[in-house]
């Protein structure tokens, strides 16, 4: 590969993954995903986390490429999980006398993965690793999205290495740093990536952010997705809107419907929005769509309508699927609005008001629920309920 600088003796020698379908095998990857590590390359040389197991050929043919019969020194490992470790073995194996740095959560992960408990090197927060003219400097930062978690500041060039703290799913297709792409599609799928893979622990998110404020960070070198060197602002900026749960004026409506009696109640429910001047209305069915990509919109938008047909006395699979993830990731400040419908027993709605109870969101009218398929009285109450929304839209 052609050798990528980001600065002066620091180099990028990631992978691009293009035939793995889904991330942790949940989340889809479209655009395929991106593995990132950096070499640092001075009197001695620091290795920045791995990759995955499947490209470790490639991998230490990118290393070997810029250090000919150099040694690594050192590895610093800011996150265990198995897609930035699963090369560890054969870096050892490669590079026997290497040190491999982490703090005090690490090592009990890598001898539980590896069986790796030689030749360590344990920090702290602040602590420092002179490397020559590159100094590193060590902060925790415990469940973002690990409790392992760490980030390395080089503090001669400003570069946070910040373990998988503001990455984006998407392979690096010949541009690298943010000002070699289009944002447009990194900032989608650099919230998509937030919301399900961090999202969960935005509490701690903020916490990191507060922790490292104090940083002159000039460049962010995450471990998937873009590094970005000119627009640092845009990166730390979502991170801080979306990890605090600021919205955006819109509504996500998501049904499960077997014979289309509920997805018309969604439909009438989405047309009277869209008269009241709701703009960004997104209307899902929860058996096509996969659940990162409607999470990531209830992340973006204030309002979530939800509606379910009944099925075998409760909630539609796929919807109880969807509303137990978004109750188990905590997101919070949200409007709620729900309906649905059965044919000879209810279930559905019942079920999805225990959700709104557990979930404390503001309910803004009460639920709708028709008997078969969609009548008169049951139309005007989605009209209402639509409505609504649309007021407390306009009056937030």
């Amino acid at each position: 590969m052609h050798q990528v600088k980001l600065a002066d003796e620091i180099y990028y020698v990631g992978v691009n993954d293009r035939k793995t379908h889904l991330f942790e095998n949940y989340w889809p990857l479209p655009h395929g995903m991106a593995y990132n590590s950096y070499l640092i390359v001075d009197e001695k040389v620091a290795l920045m986390d791995t990759v995955e197991r499947t490209f470790i050929d490639e991998y230490l043919s990118n290393i070997k490429n810029i250090l000919g019969d150099r040694k690594v020194d050192y590895l610093v490992i800011n996150h265990m999980e198995p897609d930035h470790s699963g090369a560890i073995r054969s870096i050892v194996a490669e590079y026997p006398d290497i040190t491999l740095v982490g703090n005090k959560k690490t090592f009990p992960m890598l001898e539980n993965f590896y069986q790796i408990k030689e030749n360590t090197l344990e920090i702290g927060d602040g602590d420092e690793l002179p490397l020559g003219k590159n100094t590193l400097e060590f902060y925790t930062i415990p469940m973002v999205h690990w409790p392992e978690t760490m980030v390395s500041f080089e503090k001669t060039n400003g570069i946070l290495f910040s373990a998988d703290a503001f990455g984006a799913f998407g392979t690096l297709d010949g541009g690298i740093f943010d000002d070699e792409l289009n944002l447009s599609f990194y900032e989608e799928e650099m919230m998509r990536y937030f919301t399900n893979i961090v999202g969960k622990y935005s509490p701690h998110t903020q916490r990191a952010m507060k922790k490292l404020s104090g940083l002159d960070i000039k460049m962010i070198a995450a471990l998937h997705g873009p590094i970005w060197r000119s627009h640092t602002d845009f990166v730390l900026s979502r991170y801080d809107k979306w990890s605090s749960y600021q919205t955006e004026e819109g509504v996500v409506i998501v049904y499960g419907s077997m014979y289309g009696n509920t997805e018309k109640m969604a439909d009438v429910i989405a047309r009277q929005l869209a008269v009241r001047g709701v703009k960004n209305i997104r209307v899902y069915d929860a058996s096509k769509t996969h659940q990162s990509y409607i999470i990531s919109d209830i992340f973006k938008y204030k309002g979530f309508i939800v509606g379910s047909a009944a099925y075998n006395n409760e909630m539609f699979p796929s919807v109880e699927a969807l509303v137990t993830k978004i109750e188990h990731m905590g997101i919070k400040e949200h409007l709620l609005g729900v309906f649905g419908s059965f044919s000879w027993n209810g279930g559905g709605v019942k079920n999805l008001m225990k959700f709104a109870e557990n979930i404390k969101w503001d309910v803004v009218y009460e639920p709708v629920e028709e008997k078969g398929a969609l009548k008169a009285d049951k139309f005007q109450m989605c009209i209402d309920l639509a409505n609504a929304m649309a007021d407390r839209l306009n009056a937030e």
